[in-house]
């Protein structure tokens, strides 16, 4: 069996930042709900009509939640392939990939290869090495 190294960790990176991607142009579906919500709120399709206006309050937040929830959810990915391939921060890595594998079918099998090759002895001491690097050039900062 190969060794994974740091071009393993780069190719998971990348698809880290494509799943990113595709999560956050999902995320951009419910914007069609969101304009409804908003024209039925300010009254444009109502009449007038208070109960309409309610509804599109409704709609307008949940739309929102989602959306919001969507793109933090794309920007939370898009930090784990960059930690990936900077290969820093591995409990963040480790959560990140369990996180993806809600993404059926990708984010499923991106998760979990990423988190077997997060398991490998050798991309543990890259990890470590890149950390313990990181803090002795953050305490010749501070002195």
């Amino acid at each position: 069996m190969s060794v994974p190294g740091k071009d393993t960790l780069h190719m998971l990176a990348v698809f880290h930042y494509v799943i990113a991607g595709l999560i956050a142009l999902v995320a951009c579906i419910p914007l069609i709900h969101l304009t409804v919500g908003l024209s039925l709120t300010v009254g444009a399709i109502t009449g007038d009509e208070p109960v309409l206006g309610i509804v599109g309050a409704v709609f307008t937040l949940v739309a929102a939640l989602i959306i919001l929830i969507g793109w933090g959810l794309a920007v939370f990915i898009f930090f784990v392939g960059r930690n990936l391939d900077r290969q820093t921060k591995y409990q963040f890595c480790m959560i990140g990939a369990g996180v993806l594998c809600i993404f059926m079918p990708l984010g499923t099998i991106l998760g979990v290869f990423t988190l077997i090759t997060l398991q490998e002895d050798s991309v543990k001491a890259l990890f470590n090495r890149n950390e313990a690097s990181g803090e002795l050039s953050e305490d010749s900062r501070n002195n």
